[in-house]
């Protein structure tokens, strides 16, 4: 199976991430995809160098950042299945909004236009505010898949969600038969 794997800027989630790639890499081939903040900026969770140098030991190749990269991934049918996590709430409103200016999201747009499933480990801090609209258009929408996800800190941020990207290779094999993995809410 060929399986895109895009990651966008939420870096505290990257240590969950990264063991989640090498899983699936040992069974299938997959293409890493940074969004422009994953390949460019630092952050205290590891510098973009560092990160791009782990996505390309564990798949065995290049990460894909650009437009032009990314854009054959429909024409030339490359994919399976398009993982994005972590989606940030800025690429959940591009993706409902159908915005294709990202590697991210022209990713996503380049494979839905062969009817392949895009599924989404959202990682927002306003999943329950203002990214809230957003989610509720791409669950209305076909082919768009979510790993479960729920509150990550009730308390001290009530509305930020995240996903729980250990079931990533459930709900690939979910959306692969067309289902929505359940219970979507943790």
């Amino acid at each position: 199976m060929n399986i895109g794997f895009a990651l966008c800027g939420s870096f505290c989630t990257y240590s969950k991430i990264f063991p989640i790639i090498e899983a699936l890499a040992k069974e299938h081939t997959v293409i890493p995809i940074f969004s422009e903040n994953a390949y460019t900026l630092d952050s205290r969770f590891g510098t973009a160098a560092e990160h791009i140098k782990e996505a390309e030991r564990i798949c065995s190749r290049p990460v894909l950042h650009t437009l032009p990269e990314v854009e054959p991934i429909g024409p030339k049918k490359l994919l399976d299945i398009l993982v994005i996590a972590p989606c940030t709430g800025n690429t959940l409103a591009k993706l409902a909004h159908s915005i294709a200016d990202t590697p991210v999201t022209m990713a996503a747009k380049s494979h839905l236009r062969n009817g392949g499933p895009v599924l989404v480990g959202i990682s927002t801090n306003d999943g329950l505010a203002g990214a809230a609209e957003n989610i509720g258009k791409l669950l209305g929408r076909k082919n768009y898949y979510f790993v479960p996800f729920g509150q990550d800190d009730p308390m001290g941020k009530p509305t930020s969600i995240v996903a729980d990207y250990g079931q990533i290779p459930q709900a690939i094999e979910a959306a692969l038969s067309g289902k929505q993995l359940q219970p979507m809410l943790i």
